[in-house]
């Protein structure tokens, strides 16, 4: 598929849809005259500085005037979505709808199904996605380009994996949020005033991942030279151990696999 293809977004206002129009955008991966969204909002104040976007209510506008079509749309409206894409290459990004859900509903087999989270807006994302077997191999590398403007975006082998991933990956902020709001309570509790407790977890939390993600190694490898060193830091890591803080998170992320690969 030629670099110069047309990408449509329906639902371009919404948090993703922007997020990846925008980041489309910056990252000059896509030229404002070959951006097209539609929203029942009409432009809003996203795309303020790109005259060139077009911006259409009617989804089925946007589908004529694109080569490639982008779904950010909730699950839930699929089965309203009233276009015929004619076999043009189209993007899910919805959760809980398989490959032939949405083949089915928008009129082509040329799917990829993406599963972005929340990073996108900062431009962290992991878009994990997988392509039907009709999509090509330039097409696949197209794919690549648009969904690594958020982030990373990786291919995947199997549709299941995409929904696995679903659970873990597309949850974003959400798993780190919870561990936060129990430490900040923590903190809140120990007489911490809130402007240091907030301080002193964010800066915890968000510090101790980019040193992870820089060393590169397994956690587990920290974790355990750091109850090695039997200090203050080990004894809260065997009392969370203890407590199957482990086993709590399987158990969450079971649930989460498990919605994400039932039937809407």
């Amino acid at each position: 598929m030629s670099q110069d293809a047309v990408i449509g977004i329906i639902g371009g206002q919404g948090w993703m849809g922007r997020a990846l129009g925008m980041a489309l955008l910056e990252r000059n991966v896509v030229s404002p005259e070959r951006l097209v969204i539609s929203s029942r909002s009409g432009r809003g104040e996203a795309y303020r500085d790109w005259p060139e976007v077009r911006c259409v209510k009617d989804n089925r506008e946007l589908v004529a005037l694109a080569d490639v079509i982008v779904l950010s749309v909730r699950p839930e409206d699929l089965a309203g979505l009233d276009i015929d894409a004619h076999d043009k290459l189209v993007i899910s990004l919805l959760a809980m709808a398989s490959f032939q859900e949405v083949a089915s509903q928008v009129g082509s087999r040329r799917v990829v199904r993406a599963m972005p989270n929340a990073a996108a807006e900062i431009r962290r994302a992991y878009f994990p996605w997988f392509g039907a077997p009709q999509v090509t191999g330039e097409e696949k590398r197209l794919v690549q380009a648009l969904l690594g403007s958020c982030g990373t975006a990786r291919e995947l082998p199997n549709e299941s994996d995409l929904d696995y991933l679903t659970a873990l990956s597309g949850a974003g902020p959400a798993y780190p949020a919870l561990l936060a709001q129990s430490m900040l309570e923590h903190a809140r509790s120990a007489g911490l005033s809130d402007e240091i407790a907030q301080e002193a977890v964010m800066q915890t939390l968000v510090g101790g991942s980019l040193l992870l993600e820089k060393l590169g190694a397994e956690p587990g490898d920290m974790v355990d030279r750091l109850i090695a060193y039997d200090g203050t830091t080990a004894k809260g890591l065997r009392t969370m151990i203890d407590e199957d803080i482990g086993q709590a998170i399987h158990r969450g992320l079971d649930a989460a696999h498990r919605a994400a690969s039932s039937p809407r």
